[in-house]
């Protein structure tokens, strides 16, 4: 009787210790649950490519989409897209999800800057944009607004600070 309880108090412990291991750990549960995949990507792109011309205006609110800021248009895109929620500003937008090299890049993921690439040590992030796939990056800042822009051989190269997947 001893043994059998032994080894029920081991199998229970274990069942409990593995369970552990595998259970979802508590936090933001919209972002990077899911794999990348091509489609989910496509349609990010697509949904935001709906938005080329759309005017910047720093501050834009998250419920218009006449103006956009880069982050109120990174959040815009994703939760159309895909019900992703991702928070208000591109520092806070840059802690989710997982981090990537830039030589890893795929189509969908969110790749922040700094202000100047006058200081290339500098981490401070100060905007964001989509990776569009082909060296081509969906954003809005300044003039003409919602825009594509290449990224490679570029300032925004010389200004990159992270990307993160949340796809």
């Amino acid at each position: 009787m001893k043994l059998h309880k032994t080894l029920a108090a081991i199998l229970m412990g274990t069942a409990l210790g593995v369970t552990g291991v595998v259970a979802p750990l508590p936090g933001n549960h919209d972002v990077a649950e899911a794999k990348w995949t091509q489609s989910r990507a496509d349609q990010v792109i697509h949904v935001g490519t709906k938005y080329l011309g759309t005017p910047y205006k720093f501050g834009s609110k998250s419920s218009t989409t006449r103006t956009f800021d880069c982050s109120s248009f990174v959040q815009r895109v994703y939760r159309e897209a895909l019900g992703i929620n991702l928070p208000r500003t591109s520092r806070s937008q840059a802690k989710v999800g997982v981090k990537v090299s830039k030589n890893s890049l795929k189509k969908g993921d969110l790749v922040f800057f700094r202000s100047s690439s006058s200081k290339p040590t500098s981490t401070y992030i100060t905007h964001v944009a989509i990776y569009a796939g082909n060296n081509k990056l969906l954003h809005t800042y300044g003039k003409p607004g919602v825009t594509f822009t290449n990224f490679r051989g570029t300032s925004w190269e010389k200004r990159f600070v992270t990307a993160r997947r949340v796809l």
